[in-house]
């Protein structure tokens, strides 16, 4: 690969707290090493449209500590076409961009894989809060969106008790119920329903229920994945199966929101800065991950083609915790 001069960075798909913190460390990282960094706007749409800029120092000043990405974000149609890739390369080479950092989760990284396969060396870090991508331990936004859901759950919990109801809560995560299994371990509750696992509504959500109830148990707290879905369905039937009060939330995008934790900002700073470092040394077509609590990176088909199964004892520990 040749020397590398440029560099862009972009953010694609689904923001997540923490990726601003992932940009302020690759264009941070980039100058010191004496490279030129690009932002592009708007994802991969920006990419193909040129809606490019060159960042300084100052361009990433005050942003550690916000949510979302100042550079903005969007789902491309037009750059899953060949078409649209193409244009992609050829405004690339126009701004003299001879290396992309791509901060996103599975979709953004196959579009990452796609310009890389175009001549267009790239790097991807993994950004989202459902930590559902298959080569990393962690992604960015996932710590920070436990906290928002916990102190949601924390305060529901409030008037679920004063009333003694039962509340259902639907929590993010389409495919993956990483969100929901620590939350539920991290707020006590009853159930806990994802998209890997099959569940039994009679023995896995009313049973323990039921048996709550005949402890003295006030109040319970059901949590269901977005994959799963049907939280105010499955309110009803609980109701009418118990004849317990049960109300359904659906707490939607403030999961996404809000400033990044700690631990979001720091592995945020460590994947921008690993990013660029690869692309200085001339690796390209590479994902940055952790593994064993260390950034490290792979080849990006070998990330793309990784699988990733939901930790079955920490499931058995949250029916053991529930009881």
């Amino acid at each position: 690969m040749s020397q590398i001069k440029t560099i862009g960075v972009l953010t694609s798909g689904g923001d997540a707290p923490g990726m601003n913190a992932a940009i302020r460390a690759v264009v941070r990282t980039g100058i010191h090493h004496g490279l030129k960094v690009m932002g592009i706007r708007k994802g991969y749409n920006g990419l193909i449209s040129g809606d490019i800029f060159e960042m300084n120092l100052r361009s990433v000043s005050d942003i550690l500590h916000r949510g979302g990405t100042i550079l903005h974000t969007a789902r491309s149609k037009e750059f899953a076409t060949e078409a649209g890739m193409q244009k992609a390369v050829t405004i690339s080479r126009i701004f003299g961009i001879d290396g992309v950092i791509v901060i996103g989760g599975d979709g953004s990284f196959r579009g990452a894989r796609d310009l890389s396969n175009l001549g267009v060396p790239t790097v991807g870090i993994p950004g989202t809060i459902d930590n559902d991508i298959a080569c990393s331990e962690y992604t960015i936004g996932f710590d920070t969106a436990l906290n928002t859901v916990k102190d949601a759950i924390d305060k529901i919990r409030d008037t679920a008790t004063s009333h003694e109801r039962c509340s259902v809560i639907e929590v993010m995560g389409a495919q993956a119920g990483y969100i929901a299994l620590h939350v539920g371990i991290a707020n006590g509750a009853e159930a806990i329903i994802v998209p890997e696992k099959k569940f039994d509504f009679h023995h896995d959500v009313i049973k323990p229920i039921i048996e709550g109830k005949n402890r003295g148990k006030r109040h319970d707290i059901i949590i269901v994945a977005e994959g799963v879905g049907g939280a105010v369905e499955l309110a009803g039937k609980i109701q009418q199966e118990t004849g317990i009060e049960a109300r359904a939330t659906i707490l939607g995008h403030i999961q996404r929101g809000g400033s990044p934790t700690v631990m979001d900002r720091v592995i945020a700073s460590q994947m921008g800065a690993k990013a660029v470092q690869l692309l200085k040394d001339g690796i390209g077509n590479r994902v940055v991950a952790m593994k064993d609590y260390k950034i490290v990176d792979y080849d990006i088909i070998e990330g793309l083609n990784m699988t990733k199964t939901i930790d079955d004892e920490m499931v058995e520990l949250a029916k053991i915790l529930s009881l």
